[in-house]
């Protein structure tokens, strides 16, 4: 009886023993949780630059990895820029459309808003009033969600198809609204691109891979003035 006692005590001991061993794993496990979040904020720490486009902006017809976006990416991070990109380009967005789409964009945090919009307007005829309102809606919008963002505009031109007036109407329309709102302005986003074959798809439209990387340059003339480099 004695030793079931002396065993019952040793047991308990030992028992004893092992909390307190688990115990004192527990700020072990408490840090490496801690190590995990720090890591998870840093990455979540990076700004957004945030491409809001069409087809031009998506890379219709090539692989992502050749698209400006994923282009200026590069060039961020060949820098040491701690920015991340992100393409929304849709194919076949006109401003009407995307004005609806922008406060699903905006759902996340955007420090640098490139708007790109208005192309597929100009093709399609649309009346240059609702399109210079629509890509007007679009900023104050964005201006609304965060007045801190920086936005870029995108100037675009079209072919003559639509009559003098209206090209040049069309044409005029990204410069006031960027002088309108106090945002950037690139003066054409297909600069030395556009009207080129050798540079454009078959559809004379969608700039090829080396065509894109002249638009990368025309993107970056100004996009790099934005940057904070951290």
């Amino acid at each position: 009886m004695r030793n079931l006692r002396r065993f019952g005590a040793i047991m308990i001991v030992l028992m004893l023993f092992s909390c307190g061993g688990k115990t004192e794993k527990q700020p072990e496990n408490k840090t490496s949780e801690e190590a995990k979040t720090e890591t998870e904020t840093k990455e979540s720490e990076k700004d957004v630059i945030l491409f809001f486009g069409n087809s031009l902006t998506a890379g219709m017809g090539l692989e992502p990895s050749e698209a400006f976006p994923t282009l200026i990416q590069n060039r961020l991070d060949s820098l040491g820029y701690d920015y991340e990109v992100v393409n929304a380009g849709l194919s076949g967005e006109t401003t009407a459309s995307g004005k609806n789409r922008i406060d699903w964009v905006l759902k996340q945090n955007v420090d640098i808003f490139v708007l790109e919009l208005g192309a597929n307007d100009g093709l399609r005829g649309i009346p240059l009033k609702e399109t210079r309102q629509n890509l007007q809606d679009i900023i104050i919008t964005v201006k609304t969600k965060n007045p801190d963002t920086k936005i870029v505009l995108a100037g675009m031109q079209i072919p003559p198809n639509m009559g003098q007036d209206y090209t040049s109407e069309f044409k005029n329309i990204f410069p006031e609204l960027a002088e309108k709102n106090d945002v950037a302005l690139i003066p054409f986003l297909l600069e030395g691109v556009a009207g080129n074959p050798e540079l454009n798809q078959p559809d004379g439209i969608h700039p090829t891979a080396e065509g894109y990387k002249i638009v990368r340059e025309n993107v970056w003339s100004v996009l790099k003035d934005k940057l904070e480099q951290k």
